[in-house]
């Protein structure tokens, strides 16, 4: 056996003792208001979506819900395009963006199915949230909603008790990791009063009986064009989070909430999270805002037991080498008595070509005297016809 096969099955028994988790950061930003005045609430998703695109999450990671398409609104001022300061210093809109849900299709069912996978045969792979246990998710959601409920399109709603029952299955199903829920409407905190699934972080713009007020408006546009809760977010991840290497904290996030600035009180919920307030502080903010793929290994007994298995898997591997130094030494001896036993082979051809050569010489002298006596004889007998011939003419 090579080497290389024996510790591929060595490092196969220690498989039941590691355990690879975090291995891609997925998003799901959600605008559920339709209409041309509700332009903040498509700007506010465009921006998160930038953010994360910024940050390395590609656009297979990333879902994508939007109810209007606002840039080909017949009232938008500036056609093709989504702004979120009145300055209007960035498209959002641009050339890259890809909605996945659009119009009619953004529906409660659809984000019931999505979160779920509970889709019937043919849904695309791009119209569906395709994570595991290893996967971390960031849901962002804005729009018009009140206490334990949030609108979609103004026609239907989805409640508190629906989104946990989802993450629940999501749970079950073991469809995440870790998962940053986060929501801006009004009284958005009681949206997440309900959740009960582990793995869990939840923050909302407002607390009950509080409204999510807009930031600014662009004259131009004529309406507001970006939320306060979500502009003071995007100001942190902007300044504050600039590369993939970035250390700063979801603590350090919620940190930044500011009452004064934003109007309204923000939320944070920590106790579904493993290790609560403390360990969810701690998270980095790219482990959800960005395309962090690492390997965690989780050992299921000890550390101790994990060293006595790594010591394991070397002593074979020393076996192994010893047995591949000894297969090696057996083929050089074998070699080495195969050309020896070549030469004696080659000698004793030799000897049978030499003795050919003689007998062939032989029997070349051999033919060559008989052939002198032929002749003395012939030549003998035309002499005596021709002395006899002469004798009887005369």
């Amino acid at each position: 056996m090579h080497l290389k096969s024996a510790i591929f099955w060595a490092v196969a028994l220690l498989l039941p003792a590691i355990q690879c988790v975090h291995t891609s950061n997925w998003a799901v930003l959600v605008s559920t208001s339709r209409f041309w005045f509700n332009y903040r609430h498509l700007s506010n998703t465009l921006s998160l979506y930038r953010t994360v695109k910024r940050l390395g999450i590609p656009d297979s990671q990333i879902l994508l819900l939007l109810p209007d398409d606002m840039a080909c609104n017949p009232r938008n001022a500036f056609p093709g395009t989504v702004y979120s300061n009145a300055d209007r210093h960035m498209d959002l809109y641009g050339e890259n963006v890809e909605v996945d849900y659009r119009g009619y299709e953004v529906t409660v069912e659809n984000f019931i199915r999505l979160l779920t996978d509970r889709w019937e045969e043919g849904v695309p792979s791009s119209k569906r949230l395709m994570t595991d246990e290893g996967s971390n998710i960031l849901i962002y959601m804005t729009g018009h909603g009140g206490n334990e409920f949030l609108k979609f399109q103004d026609s239907e709603e989805i409640s508190s008790w629906d989104l946990a029952d989802a993450f629940s299955q999501m749970r079950e199903k073991k469809r995440y990791n870790e998962m940053l829920f986060m929501i801006d409407t009004c009284q958005a905190n009681t949206l997440y009063r309900q959740f009960y699934a582990d793995g869990m972080i939840a923050t909302g713009s407002s607390e009950e009986d509080e409204s999510s007020y807009s930031h600014h408006a662009d004259n131009d546009v004529g309406v507001a064009v970006i939320d306060r809760w979500t502009y003071y977010v995007l100001q942190f991840l902007e300044n504050e989070v600039t590369s993939l290497q970035s250390e700063k904290t979801l603590g350090d996030l919620f940190d930044s909430y500011d009452v004064e600035k934003i109007h309204s009180r923000p939320g944070v919920r920590w106790d579904l999270f493993p290790g609560g307030e403390e360990a969810g502080r701690n998270r980095r903010v790219v482990d959800f805002f960005g395309n962090v793929q690492g390997v965690e290994v989780q050992d299921q007994n000890s550390k101790d037991s994990l060293r006595e298995d790594l010591e394991s898997l070397m002593r074979l591997v020393k076996d192994y080498e010893d047995f591949a130094a000894a297969q090696e030494k057996n083929k050089t001896m074998m070699h080495d008595a195969m050309s020896q036993r070549g030469i004696v082979q080659k000698l004793q051809v030799q000897q049978q070509n030499q003795q050919k050569a003689v007998g062939s010489m032989r029997l070349k002298k051999e033919n060559l005297s008989v052939r002198q006596i032929t002749g003395v004889a012939l030549l003998a007998g035309l002499g005596g016809l021709w002395y006899l011939g002469s004798k009887v003419v005369i």
